[in-house]
């Protein structure tokens, strides 16, 4: 075991120097990386932050259960008791009359309500569900529509499907976006080992003759690829929590303007840790695919 760990020690240090020899390359390849990964990084963010945006328009998603003009007091405590034993979330009871003060506040309309001869409107229960998902939505309206004296339902759920069909498109276009992304890091990757491979042509097939085994030979390639991924990754989640960071009262403010609140998220340890070991794995399997084509055109 002591004797392993001193192998793959020996293989990282190696990988180290050869990092820190051509500091200018290792910087260059490192935004090379980084780039690469902060596209698809910032994007699956984005669709985070608009999903997250999406709940909270959709906590204030109401379900209106009208009733109807006939109904009376023994039929609005029948609405109460189904509504309290299905408990499908927060619910009020709004009597016509509050309903015609509200209508009468709104401008224009006091005179055209004064003007009534009568109260027009019925009695009314507003309900929040807890379930948002727009099926769900539309099963709990049409087992509204099925109680007693209730004369209308109203539920506008379009926004939502229009929601929910826009955030399915921004992760399959993440998704896609990043699935180039991560051909052309193991393509970079591929190149930079294969560079240094020709570069130290000489000292691998020395190092065959004199017995080296084809894993002692990749070992150090692979830290190296590894390294040099996992350090573009980390580079990108930095980019990707500065531009949140930049953005984020921005953000506020336009949120503001349209009477609302919204912070914008940033990444969290376990998305950093994610794109650091995304960018490490991509690395690796670059340096492995490379080492490999070498070694076996040696064979």
């Amino acid at each position: 075991m002591k004797a392993w760990l001193t192998l793959h020690a020996n293989a990282l240090r190696d990988a180290l120097r050869r990092l820190a020899a051509t500091p200018l390359n290792t910087v260059l390849a490192l935004f090379v990386i980084g780039i690469a990964l902060t596209l698809p990084a910032a994007g699956w963010l984005l669709v985070e932050n608009v999903q997250q945006a999406a709940r909270s328009a959709a906590s204030t998603q109401q379900i209106s259960l009208f009733m109807a003009l006939n109904a009376d007091k023994a039929a609005l405590a029948d609405i109460e008791s189904r509504l309290n034993q299905a408990a499908p979330g927060r619910w009020r009871f709004v009597p016509r009359d509050e309903a015609l003060q509200r209508l009468q506040g709104n401008s224009g309309m006091a005179e055209i309500v004064a003007s009534l001869p009568r109260n027009p409107l019925p009695e009314a229960f507003v309900v929040e569900p807890a379930e948002t998902a727009p099926a769900a939505l539309e099963a709990l309206a049409k087992t509204f529509a099925g109680w007693p004296k209730v004369a209308h339902v109203q539920l506008d759920s379009a926004w939502a499907k229009r929601f929910d069909a826009l955030l399915r498109i921004g992760r399959l276009a993440v998704l896609l976006l990043g699935a180039v992304f991560a051909a052309a890091l193991v393509a970079v990757t591929f190149n930079t080992i294969r560079l240094q491979i020709l570069a130290q042509g000489a000292e691998i097939e020395l190092a065959r003759l004199i017995g080296a085994t084809d894993a002692w030979i990749r070992r150090p390639f692979t830290y190296f690829g590894a390294l040099q991924g996992g350090l573009g990754g980390l580079l990108a989640a930095g980019l990707v929590t500065l531009g949140a960071h930049l953005l984020a009262a921005p953000v506020n403010e336009l949120a503001a303007l349209y009477g609302g609140s919204f912070i914008l998220s940033g990444l969290g340890a376990r998305a950093v840790a994610f794109i650091t070991g995304a960018g490490a794995l991509l690395g690796w399997l670059g340096a492995q695919i490379s080492v490999a084509i070498h070694l076996r055109r040696l064979n």
